[in-house]
């Protein structure tokens, strides 16, 4: 296989299993991409662009409620989606060059997890019970929780999902909100920066793309379904300790040069 195509189905494969989890999708792009050595300019536009190929499984899996005359849905995703959008357009780049490397999105893994740790510990009595239940509010608070997703391996998923637990969404609720908010912030970013950087790429790296788009779609797919079951009886105190120990790792092995990250 050709090795761009591989890099592309390893890539979509990591997107896919880690975009809707509370780990970052995206730390572990750029922690993968360094290992397999696709670690240039091309490689953070070809990340955020196969982010889409997890929306698209998100508008499939909720087809039914993204189709129907729910105008209250539509307020809330835009109310929710703007304050990252408007911080992403003006610090976008300063962050993708001092922070789109491995040693701080390991950082970022560490204090994700501790932070989820003590959210967890806590005992929230949620106020709502269904994203149907949400005010245009209820989303600007969510919305305001995932700016802290554009630093790489915070984990978009978790600043929502814990954001919305934190601010009166029960867990089901929050983890629904967090699906269907990935449509636009996903949607928005993959199009804008593929559009700014077109220039890098050409035809022939449509075979890439539709490899990693597909990847990412079906595994995200599996995903989805897999943590709606999984959120109704467990909490996310796994996922914190996975980011804590996967975080000391990459920090161990960047110090004694065990893996030749780049910095």
């Amino acid at each position: 296989m050709d090795a761009n195509l591989l890099h592309a189905l390893i890539l979509g494969l990591v997107e896919g299993i880690t975009e809707f989890l509370p780990i970052s999708s995206t730390g572990h792009l750029i922690l993968a991409g360094d290992l397999l050595g696709f670690d240039d300019t091309r490689s953070g536009v070809f990340f955020v662009a196969i982010q889409t190929g997890a929306m698209l499984a998100v508008v499939w899996e909720y087809r039914a409620r993204f189709f129907s005359a729910d105008p209250a849905l539509w307020r809330n995703l835009v109310v929710a989606f703007i304050p990252a959008a408007v911080l992403g357009l003006v610090f976008g780049s300063f962050i993708k060059q001092i922070l789109f490397k491995p040693v701080p999105v390991a950082l970022a893994f560490i204090v994700g997890g501790v932070i989820i740790l003590f959210v967890e510990r806590r005992t929230l009595k949620p106020r709502i019970e269904s994203t149907r239940s949400m005010s245009w509010m209820d989303a600007l608070k969510v919305g305001v929780a995932q700016c802290f997703a554009l630093i790489p391996g915070t984990s978009r998923a978790g600043a929502t999902i814990i954001g919305g637990m934190l601010f009166g969404l029960s867990r089901p609720a929050a983890t629904e909100f967090s699906f269907f908010l990935a449509v636009p912030t996903l949607c928005a970013a993959g199009a804008w920066d593929l559009w700014k950087n077109r220039a890098l790429f050409s035809t022939d790296d449509l075979g890439m793309f539709a490899v990693g788009l597909a990847v990412a779609f079906a595994s995200a797919f599996a995903v989805i379904r897999w943590l709606i079951r999984y959120v109704a009886t467990h909490d996310f105190k796994p996922f914190a300790w996975y980011r804590i120990v996967f975080g000391a790792l990459v920090l161990l092995s960047a110090h004694f040069g065990w893996v030749n990250w780049a910095r």
